[in-house]
């Protein structure tokens, strides 16, 4: 059991320092144990891995992290909580804390530090305002990770596990799922932190693919495709790609026949698998231009 979850004790900490919640840095800490709890459970920890934490704030989830994980390295932008943690994490022999901006910070520098540790997670609260592009850097860089397990807004765990067809499918849906298979663990209400967020919570568990599940010639493509698919959603796919590449709208419905796809369809009801086959297809009509 952890200590720094009590209620009690995080708010004697925040008095302590006299700190102030910074909203620039989307600054909300986790109070629930039976969270945590969770949180750990479904990242799977044991003393064979190395866990990053990104935003650890005052330590709450840093404190359970180093109980289950065999090393923890915790990277923190705020100047204000470094004398926090350096004291609320004292004890903890099996921690490091890097102070510093996540999307700045040399993983594979990091990595090579702590080979002895052959798999590698992502465990963190995230800070709402940064979370996409803290996890799409974290996925595009191809790291070594066996898994991220994040708390996030609930509306982007859901757009995580979107399926097509659905009001929460989107680009962000299918460049996780390119690059994971994610899961819902659980939906976290705002009463679970200090200070309360104006939105509900999610705790979502990617598994990263040691093989990407689809087959494609040009990732880039793949996903400039989906970007220009999603940007005008009311658009059919041939209006949306003919706009984003500047491709005839003529061989566009050609190459998109070809492929037994009716002219009206949108890409909001496409899967990863057909965005893989009309990348693919726009890669050889620009070859022929």
């Amino acid at each position: 059991m952890t200590n720094i979850a009590n209620p009690a004790n995080t708010i004697d900490i925040i008095k302590k320092y006299d700190f102030n919640f910074q909203k620039k840095f989307g600054q909300n800490f986790l109070i629930d144990t039976h969270v945590l709890d969770k949180i750990c459970q479904a990242s799977g920890l044991g003393k064979n891995d190395l866990a990053i934490e990104i935003g650890p704030g005052i330590g709450t989830l840093t404190e359970a992290l180093c109980e289950r994980a065999g090393f923890v390295v915790a990277i923190e932008i705020d100047d204000k909580l470094i004398p926090i943690l350096e004291e609320t994490l004292s004890s903890k022999d099996n921690f490091k804390l890097i102070h510093g901006d996540a999307l700045k910070v040399d993983y594979l520098s990091l990595l090579a530090e702590h080979k002895e540790f052959s798999s590698i997670k992502i465990v963190a609260n995230l800070p709402y305002y940064i979370t996409t592009p803290i996890l799409m850097d974290l996925l595009e860089k191809r790291l070594p990770l066996k898994s991220i397990t994040v708390m996030v807004q609930k509306e982007v765990a859901l757009r995580m596990k979107a399926a097509p067809g659905t009001k929460d499918y989107g680009a962000l849906t299918l460049a996780v799922q390119y690059y994971s298979d994610p899961a819902i663990v659980q939906e976290v209400p705002p009463h679970c932190f200090i200070p309360r967020p104006n939105v509900s919570s999610a705790v979502i568990h990617l598994s990263l693919h040691e093989k990407t599940p689809v087959s494609v010639q040009n990732p880039a493509l793949l996903f400039k495709t989906i970007k220009f698919s999603f940007m005008q959603r009311r658009k059919t796919l041939v209006n949306a790609l003919s706009s984003g590449f500047h491709i005839e709208k003529k061989d566009l419905q050609a190459m998109l026949g070809s492929l037994s796809y009716p002219e009206n369809v949108r890409g909001e009801t496409l899967s990863l698998a057909d965005f893989a086959l009309i990348a693919d297809g726009i890669e050889e009509l620009q070859k022929k231009s």
